[in-house]
């Protein structure tokens, strides 16, 4: 690091003549070896001008400090040359039970599912005034218990949900999101709302922009309760408020980025939320707080309004109490405005009744064969093959297609360029998290990643989309223990869906998560093998008990 400091004095021209050229190249030398460079004197002494002559430009370009909206112009598409994306939207034959009844003990209505509550709406036995204030009224009372909200949005919630009983009475029926209360991770821009970020530098941000997941969810009649909770700039589930926490040990912290949106459903706060994910935000609080919640495939839903973290990883999907509840609430957020440059419509044909033993399912057996016998992971296989479907054992491309931590790469420069004002602007210190690896270091570290090693490092990913996608081809959902080996860096880099639902409880009653990984723009098969394997088992219909049979 002494040596990187010195380097900077050099190009800032404190090193005066007199410290001779010969030291400041000699310098220079050993600062170069840092990258892996090995350079002759001769080299040196020709590069140290261009040196120089960069750091002029780079001054000019910080007279003004860049927001974090304003576009890169380059945009990531995970699906290799040839690759189509399906296009043919199919009719999506939803089922929505005719029989619901409210409940006696009126707190178990916090747990329906989607399809249960589009019933009672759409057969006039609630209105949407009466089921949005039930949820308000428990993210007044549990909110703070668990940390989780930032901003209730009661009024525009109250405002929708008596336009959505208005239309009801009508006979204008938008589906089955019409009238149901949702939140909103908080780096999803509303007008007229705070959009926090979580974090110190920003809690009083007003982005005068409706983003387009809210403008989705909006056009389906959804009711929008809450902005929650996120890790400071998606990073964990400490945010400037406090930390967000685990419905089932409210000692324990909910894990993030999408801390609040997991937290709040599985604690019955929401019917559904909707997170994002650059490396682990749904899949970690998800598993942590047993959630069940879908990363799509990169692309697939646009994400204008939202606070950027990283252009080329940054995604946006639901999380829910089953994977079925994902799929209604993903075939309203899936497409794009075209103000997203990464962004592309497809198909997305669920088939809440597909045959489960037409899906072609495969397991990592070089991952699952590291577990212990007695692992959870081997009941999952169990209940497939009960099903009529064993899975095949193959071996999931790991350290032969990954050998280098290429997502950090990747993720931290992008990172450190969205939020360069932040940085430069002295602003960094009044985040929350201060440790070596928060956001404030890695921003710092970011500017001593080559621009080269960043263009190659992307390069390297090129090639590993390639591999990953001839890999799965042959199947249509892989089965993964949630954290084995490099998948959850790979899938993040190569673009793939994941599903990531309950698959048990340890020793201490906490959730434990399994993956299933699918195909490129193919939500589908992953939720149709979820959805079959949710049926078959009661893990998603445990609810942490603080939370449930409360009196009203």
């Amino acid at each position: 690091m002494k040596k990187i400091i010195l380097f900077l004095a050099l190009g800032a021209g404190l090193i005066s003549n007199a410290q001779t050229r010969k030291d400041s190249l000699r310098l220079l030398q050993q600062t170069a070896g840092l990258y892996d460079l090995d350079f002759t004197e001769a080299e040196t002494d020709s590069l140290l001008a261009n040196v120089l002559a960069a750091k002029s430009i780079l001054q000019r370009m910080h007279q003004e400090l860049l927001s974090n909206d304003l576009p890169f112009p380059f945009a990531f598409h995970p699906a290799p040359p040839g690759f189509s994306i399906p296009a043919k939207q199919q009719k999506i034959a939803w089922d929505i039970p005719a029989n619901v009844a409210l409940p006696k003990n009126k707190s178990d209505l916090a747990f329906y599912s989607i399809p249960q509550l589009a019933s009672l709406l759409k057969n006039k036995k609630i209105s949407s005034v009466e089921l949005t204030r039930f949820y308000l009224d428990r993210l007044k009372k549990w909110g703070d218990t668990l940390e989780c909200v930032v901003t209730l949005t009661e009024d525009l919630a109250l405002q929708q949900a008596r336009t959505a009983d208005e239309e009801l009475r009508k006979g204008l029926y938008r589906g089955l999101l019409h009238g149901i209360p949702y939140g909103l991770k908080d780096l999803f821009a509303v007008k007229g709302y705070k959009t926090t970020w979580g974090a110190m530098p920003y809690k009083d941000q007003m982005v005068e922009e409706d983003a387009f997941v809210y403008t989705q969810l909006k056009n389906a009649g959804a009711v929008l309760c809450a902005k929650l909770t996120l890790g400071e700039l998606a990073m964990g589930d400490r945010w400037f408020g406090g930390l967000t926490r685990n419905p089932w040990n409210l000692k324990q912290g909910s894990s993030g980025s999408s801390a609040g949106s997991a937290s709040s459903v599985v604690a019955g706060l929401l019917p559904f939320a909707i997170g994002t994910e650059t490396l682990g935000s749904i899949v970690s609080p998800s598993t942590r707080c047993g959630a069940t919640g879908l990363r799509p495939t990169f692309g697939t839903i646009s994400r204008s309004g939202a606070m950027v973290l990283c252009w080329s990883l940054d995604k946006a999907g639901p999380i829910s109490r089953s994977a079925e509840d994902d799929a209604i609430v993903y075939s309203y957020l899936k497409g794009t405005d075209g103000k997203d440059a990464g962004a592309v419509d497809h198909a997305f044909n669920y088939n809440p009744k597909r045959d489960i033993k037409k899906l072609r399912i495969a397991y990592a057996e070089n991952y699952f064969s590291r577990l212990p016998k007695d692992a959870p992971e081997w009941n999952v296989l169990e209940t497939f093959k009960k099903m009529g479907n064993t899975p095949q054992a193959v071996s999931f491309p790991d350290s032969t297609v990954y050998p280098a931590n290429l997502v950090g790469i990747i993720l931290n420069a992008e990172a450190g360029a969205a939020f360069d004002e932040l940085t430069r602007s002295g602003r960094d210190s009044i985040l929350v998290q201060q440790s070596r690896f928060s956001w404030p270091n890695t921003f710092r570290s970011a500017r001593f990643i080559p621009a080269v090693e960043y263009i190659n490092a992307n390069r390297y990913r090129s090639r590993l989309c390639q591999q990953v996608q001839q890999f799965l081809k042959d199947y249509d959902v892989v089965i993964v223990p949630t954290f084995a080996g490099a998948q959850l860096r790979i899938t993040n880099l190569t673009g793939n869906p994941v599903v990531c639902l309950p698959m048990g409880y340890d020793k201490n009653g906490l959730p434990q998560s399994i993956t299933f990984v699918g195909n490129l723009y193919d939500e589908a098969s992953i939720l149709e093998a979820a959805k079959a394997y949710q049926s078959k088992t009661e893990h998603n219909k445990k609810h942490p008990s603080l939370f449930t049979n409360q009196s009203y």
